[in-house]
């Protein structure tokens, strides 16, 4: 029995510049203790705390998090193989932004009549996001 892995479409980015956990919570689709524990595990993921150690996410930081999520949920990587991935791609949140775009690329073929409608999608949601929409 093969279990299938259901894309989410996760809701665009609003023009901001500093989000909270809750709100990173809804716009990445991952509860906030899994955002907590991450941060442990990624070092590139660095919230701005402030009063009583809230956290405090920017832009990049929110697209490195789907990225992250992209490489667990999506693409099955283990926790060392997507830290390994994002190290050996830049590492940061802004190499993490570039390399969705140049896979937004890719995603959708061009030798082919036919067109996947959802790699499409997936392909304009991560410019969009990439552009801060």
């Amino acid at each position: 029995m093969t279990a299938t892995i259901e894309k989410v479409v996760l809701p665009p980015i609003p023009a901001k510049r500093y989000f909270t956990i809750g709100e990173v919570s809804e716009l990445c689709g991952v509860k906030p203790h899994v955002l907590r524990y991450w941060e442990q595990e990624f070092t590139q993921l660095r919230p701005v705390k402030r009063r009583g150690n809230r956290r405090y996410y920017q832009h990049h930081e929110v697209l490195l998090i789907r990225r992250i999520r992209e490489l667990l949920y999506e693409q099955g990587f283990t926790i060392n193989g997507a830290r390994n991935r994002l190290d050996s791609h830049g590492g940061s949140a802004h190499h993490a932004a570039a390399e969705v775009e140049e896979e937004s690329d890719v995603a959708v073929p061009q030798t082919s009549a036919s067109v996947d409608v959802d790699a499409l999608r997936k392909a304009l949601l991560h410019v969009l996001d990439a552009l801060g929409r």
